[in-house]
C-alpha cells in the first residue's frame, strides 16, 4: 500500500470526521437534520455524525451509503440503537443502489463537495426522492465574494488531495437548481472561526421542481 492509499484509508476519514464534528458545524446540523421525516436516505452517512440530531419518532426507516466501509460500522450501530429499520451500504453517490422514488427525505451534509461527478450525484438524489419528498442540504462551497473565490481557486488544487477530494469552488444552491430542484434557502454565511475560503455554508430544503 502506497503512502497516498494509506493516508486515504486511515488518516483522511478521521480528519474529516473531526473537522465536520466541530461545534459551529454541529449547530448547523441541529438546525436542519431534525426536519427529516419518514423513510430517510443519507448520502455520506459514515461516522454517524447526523445520528443524534434525527427525530427518532419521525423517522420510520434509515438508509444510506458511504465509500468508507470502516466508517459505516459506527453509523450502523448508532442507527440500530434508535430502533429503526436500517440499510447502510458501501457505495458512491454516482450510482445510488436504491430504487427510484424510494425516500420521503434525502439528507446531504458536507458531502457534495467531495463527489467525483457532481451533476450525476445531484441527478441520483433527484431520482431516489419521492415526488413529494424533501432534500435537506447543508453544504459548503463557492463563496459569493470575489476576493474569497480567488483564494478558493488558488487553494483548491492543494486542498483536494488532503481533504478527500473536497472542492471549495462548487456552487451549492445553484447546482441543486440545475439538477431539477426548487430550493428553499434556510440560511447561508461564513462559519465563525474558519478561514473564509473554506467556510462558506448554505443550508435549506430542496424539492423536485413542479411538485
Amino acid at each position: 500500500m502506497g503512502l497516498a492509499s494509506w493516508y486515504d484509508r486511515h488518516v483522511m476519514p478521521r480528519l474529516i470526521t473531526l473537522a465536520c464534528g466541530q461545534k459551529g458545524i454541529e449547530d448547523r446540523r441541529r438546525g436542519i437534520v431534525p426536519r427529516a421525516r419518514g423513510k430517510v436516505f443519507e448520502l455520506g452517512c459514515g461516522g454517524g455524525l447526523n445520528q443524534r440530531f434525527y427525530d427518532r419518532e419521525a423517522v420510520t426507516a434509515f438508509s444510506g451509503i458511504d465509500p468508507h466501509e470502516g466508517l459505516l460500522e459506527s453509523a450502523r450501530e448508532a442507527a440500530l440503537a434508535r430502533g429503526w429499520e436500517v440499510d447502510l451500504r458501501q457505495g458512491s453517490g454516482e450510482a445510488i443502489p436504491f430504487s427510484s422514488s424510494s425516500f420521503d427525505t434525502v439528507v446531504c451534509t458536507y458531502t457534495l463537495c467531495s463527489v467525483s461527478d457532481h451533476a450525476k450525484v445531484v441527478s441520483e438524489l433527484h431520482r431516489v426522492l419521492k415526488p413529494d419528498g424533501q432534500l435537506l442540504f447543508l453544504e459548503h462551497g463557492r463563496a459569493p465574494d470575489r476576493g474569497v473565490v480567488a483564494w478558493q481557486e488558488r487553494i483548491e488544487p492543494i486542498w483536494k488531495p488532503l481533504a478527500g477530494g473536497c472542492h471549495l469552488t462548487r456552487p451549492v444552491g445553484g447546482s441543486l437548481r440545475a439538477g431539477g430542484f426548487e430550493v428553499e434557502p434556510l440560511g447561508q454565511g461564513y462559519l465563525e472561526k474558519a478561514p473564509r475560503a473554506m467556510g462558506w455554508m448554505e443550508w435549506g430544503i430542496a424539492r423536485k421542481r413542479g411538485q
